[in-house]
C-alpha cells in the first residue's frame, strides 16, 4: 500500500495555489453546505470526469467541513502527480492483498472524527456526460473495516461550457444510510442524487 506523506509547508502551498487556479480557470465555482455533525468523520463519494475532481473536493473540505483530507487514488495516479501524496493521497499496489489492505485502512481512517475520506466510486475517470455512475465491488470494504460511525456525504459536480470560461458547480447531499447498507443501495442512492443534479442544471441552462 502507498500511503501519503503529509507535509504541512506543501500542503499550504498547494492550498493557496489551488485557491487561485479555481478562481483564474473557471467563470465561478459555487456549492451548497449540508449540515454535517462535527463528532463524526465523513465518507464523500464523487464523481469523477477529470483531474480536477480531488482538487475541488480538497477546497471544499478546506471551506466547508475543515477535516483532516485524505483519498483513494489509483497507484498511477499517486505516482504520476507525486504533489498528491502530500495533500492526503493513499493508494493500493498492483500485487497481492495491498488493494483489500487499503480499503481496511480507508475504513479505519472514518473511525477518527477529524478525517473525511474521498472516494470516486467510479474508480477510474469517465465522460461528464454519463447518466449514472457506477460503484466498485471494493466500497463495502470500507463499510466492514469501520465502526460505522460516520457520515456519507454524495457529492456531484457538473461543468457548463456555455461561456468562455467553465462553470463549476458542486451539489452536496449528507444522506442518512439505512442500518443495513449494500452496494446497490448505495449505488442507487447516489445516482438519485447525481441525476437530479443533472436535471438541476438542465432547468437552468
Amino acid at each position: 500500500m502507498l500511503r501519503s506523506r503529509k507535509s504541512t509547508f506543501i500542503f499550504k502551498l498547494y492550498s493557496w495555489y489551488l485557491s487561485n487556479i479555481i478562481n483564474k480557470d473557471f467563470a465561478s465555482y459555487t456549492f451548497n453546505v449540508p449540515e454535517v455533525k462535527n463528532d463524526e468523520a465523513i465518507l464523500l463519494f464523487a464523481n469523477h470526469f477529470s483531474w480536477w475532481d480531488g482538487l475541488l473536493m480538497f477546497h471544499i473540505n478546506k471551506r466547508i467541513f475543515k477535516r483532516q483530507f485524505h483519498v483513494l487514488i489509483s497507484e498511477e495516479d499517486y505516482n504520476r502527480h507525486s504533489f498528491l501524496k502530500y495533500m492526503g493521497a493513499f493508494a493500493p499496489e498492483k500485487k497481492g492483498k495491498s488493494t483489500l489492505e487499503t480499503l481496511f485502512y480507508a475504513g479505519q481512517l472514518l473511525d477518527d472524527p477529524t478525517n473525511l475520506v474521498l472516494i470516486f466510486p467510479q474508480g477510474k475517470i469517465y465522460s461528464s456526460h454519463v447518466s449514472s455512475v457506477s460503484f466498485e465491488k471494493g466500497i463495502m470494504q470500507v463499510f466492514n473495516a469501520s465502526k460505522k460511525k460516520f457520515q456519507v456525504v454524495f457529492s456531484a459536480t457538473i461543468m457548463d461550457h456555455s461561456k468562455r470560461k467553465p462553470v463549476l458547480r458542486t451539489e452536496l447531499l449528507k444522506w442518512e444510510a439505512e442500518e443495513y447498507i449494500s452496494l446497490q443501495l448505495l449505488k442507487s442512492e447516489y445516482n438519485k442524487h447525481y441525476q437530479q443534479t443533472l436535471r438541476n442544471q438542465n432547468s437552468t441552462t
